[in-house]
This record gives C-alpha cells, sequence and structure tokens, in this order.
C-alpha cells in the first residue's frame, strides 16, 4: 500500500472513496475487536516500509507474518487475549 491508500479521502487506485484507508481500518478494528493483520511481506522488512507501521498501529499492534509461524502466533493470539501481540 503507498501511504496516501491508507491516510488519504479518495486515495485508493481502483475508484474514489469518500473514506480514507485508516477510516477502514478502524471500522474493522471497531466491528472485529478480537482481529489480527497477517502481512505477506518478510517481517525482516517491516521496519522499511512506512504503511507497514501505520497498518501495525491501526491494528494496534496486531500484525503478524504470513508464514506458517506467524499464523500460529496469530492464532494463540486470538485464542489468549482477542488478538493482543505477544
Amino acid at each position: 500500500m503507498s501511504p496516501f491508500e491508507i491516510l488519504r479521502p479518495g486515495g485508493s487506485l481502483e475508484y474514489m472513496n469518500e473514506d480514507a484507508g485508516a477510516d477502514w481500518l478502524k471500522r474493522l478494528t471497531t466491528t472485529f475487536p478480537h482481529s489480527v493483520w497477517l502481512n505477506p511481506t518478510p517481517e525482516e522488512e517491516w521496519g522499511h516500509h512506512y504503511t507497514i507501521a501505520v497498518v501495525k498501529e491501526l491494528m494496534g499492534g496486531r500484525m503478524y507474518p504470513l508464514t506458517l509461524d506467524g499464523l500460529d502466533a496469530a492464532m494463540r493470539a486470538l485464542v489468549r487475549k482477542g488478538g493482543s501481540p505477544p
């Protein structure tokens, strides 16, 4: 994702949307407070991408790599405390 997709209304590349991506993520976490974000980008690269940091913050730190270990950690977090990071 590019920063404008998350931070600006109408920032989507697919169509004009009155809400920023951050607004949609806030709706997601409000509606589904026990949600996690599975990130396909290798975890060692997360610190190099501004938007990953923004999404992780919007998700309350509940971001896990899309790997077998990441899926296991995400599922354990969801069972333990509704998605709280370890």
